[in-house]
């Protein structure tokens, strides 16, 4: 079943409109997270909203949202208003332009977004619009309302549906030269790019993300189930910086060790027999999205029929 739309309305281009829904692309749910505990008590720690100067907790009610103009001094907006301010465009996506998708500056990418037809009508006008951007090979640029804000949407078809990703503003994007005017002008010498070139095209693939492993992640379900079976935990040694301070000697060592072939991997430890009264205690846990995917390749328990 997939996750509750976080938006619902309709997406034009021009004359035609259909009724849309938008949901989130990704997820940081299947990652492992903690809550803070008293040390004391091992109870959670609960959070209060409370007045800075008196310490009174304050209920919901009673709280407004202030722009600060000078330290201490506020000016008070009510809901109220921020409704009145509240934009008419919040229930469509209006497509503005059509662009190359080479022309988006990454640093302007927020978050991307699943759009697909809501409910059963409109799939014939949704269809038009995804296969008129997949022709023209376009990106098409449009506005958005979430959480009473507009953002700039740039939809591109993704199978059978539509990918949005959201845009940064300018004002929100921090100039580089802030950055990179302090970098000093290197002449690099053709030596040097044909060693470094040579490393590339040893490395160079495909991208695919299945590849990359979440390492700090299944580092901390390890360090849980260490925990859990009351092992102690040692630190790990961090490896050591190598010596090599010669740019063009560490390029040529980076060079050799690209050649070496790799070593044999060494045979996993069998592990070791637990008694049926410690089998509960000492169950891994396996991670939110590892544990999610084996339960959906687990097979349906087949009723079992009662014997007259």
């Amino acid at each position: 079943m997939a996750p509750r739309a976080n938006w619902k309305g309709f997406l034009r281009l021009s004359l035609v409109t259909c009724p849309v829904a938008l949901y989130p692309a990704t997820s940081e749910s299947e990652k492992i997270s903690f809550n803070q505990l008293n040390r004391a008590t091992g109870h959670r720690i609960k959070y209060l909203k409370v007045d800075a100067d008196t310490g009174d907790e304050v209920s919901n009610e009673d709280i407004v949202k202030g722009y600060e103009l000078d330290k201490g001094q506020y000016i008070e907006v009510t809901k109220e208003e921020l409704e009145e301010i509240a934009l008419e465009s919040t229930r469509t996506i209006e497509i503005d332009e059509f662009v190359d998708k080479s022309d988006i500056d990454p640093r302007y990418l927020i978050r991307p977004y699943y759009l697909r037809p809501d409910g059963k009508v409109g799939h014939d006008a949704f269809a038009v619009i995804r296969e008129t951007i997949r022709e023209m090979d376009k990106v098409a640029i449009g506005r958005v309302v979430l959480t009473n804000r507009e953002h700039i949407i740039a939809l591109e078809p993704m199978d059978k549906g539509l990918v949005g990703t959201l845009l940064r503003y300018p004002y929100e994007v921090r100039n580089e030269a802030e950055y990179f005017d302090e970098i000093q002008d290197v002449k690099v010498t053709k030596d040097m790019l044909d060693l470094a070139r040579h490393i590339v095209e040893k490395k160079s693939g495909h991208f695919d993300p299945e590849k990359f492993e979440d390492h700090y992640e299944t580092a901390l379900i390890d360090l849980i189930n260490q925990k859990r079976a009351g092992k102690p935990i040692t630190p790990k040694e961090r490896p050591r910086a190598g010596n090599v301070v010669d740019l063009m000697e560490a390029l040529r060592l980076s060079v050799g060790e690209e050649a070496a072939p790799a070593k044999a991997a060494k045979p996993a430890k069998k592990p070791k027999k637990v008694s049926a009264g410690q089998k509960e205690m000492l169950m891994s846990i396996t991670g939110k999205k590892l544990a999610k995917e084996t339960a959906a390749k687990k097979p349906s328990a087949k009723p079992q029929r009662k014997s007259a």
